[in-house]
């Protein structure tokens, strides 16, 4: 019996970049571009992916990384909270880092994993109940290994990060 893992099931897929999208990578990655982003981008990506009906976001067109919608429960309110990442493909699964952009503080979304691990992943119309968990040492390596080929602004995240620990998970189907 073949298993189909979670990036299979979404068909969420990364492609090679453009040159005009290899220069917005760079350009994100600095200090400057990425409190841009952290900023603005939420907005401009729910706002294309409404006017392409979910085909697309801001963040596809522009630096060629898919964007996958994480809805986690609210840690505190209960309520709950959908939030666009970048996915990084995992053996059969996905992971998540939580550099937050480079930024001092952990993301929302990580800790209302921490506090309830059951989520949804949804990718172009396709969605999967997910459960996730925190990678360990091994996986962590191999996460950001992975990170670091896929969008040249993980590692220099890392190096501004201070004082926390980045929170990496691996998503794995229910059921």
């Amino acid at each position: 019996m073949t298993r189909v893992g979670l990036a299979d099931t979404l068909a969420y897929r990364i492609t090679a970049p453009n040159v005009a999208q290899r220069g917005v990578r760079r350009a994100a990655s600095t200090r400057v571009g990425s409190r841009l982003l952290a900023r603005h981008l939420p907005a401009m990506d729910r706002t294309v992916a409404r006017l392409s009906r979910g085909r697309t976001t801001a963040i596809e067109l522009l630096a060629g990384l898919p964007i996958i919608e994480l809805t986690t429960t609210g840690r505190r309110s209960g309520a709950r909270r959908l939030t666009q990442l970048v996915a990084i493909p995992h053996q059969e699964s996905l992971a998540l880092l939580g550099t937050n952009f480079g930024g001092p503080s952990t993301p929302t979304w990580a800790l209302n994993l921490e506090a309830n691990a059951a989520a949804t992943v949804a990718f172009r119309h396709r969605e999967v109940e997910v459960i996730a968990r925190t990678a360990t040492e091994a996986e962590r390596a191999q996460v950001l290994a992975t990170a670091a080929t896929i969008y040249v602004g993980y590692p220099k995240y890392l190096t501004r990060i201070s004082g926390r620990t980045v929170r990496i998970f691996v998503l794995e189907p229910c059921g």
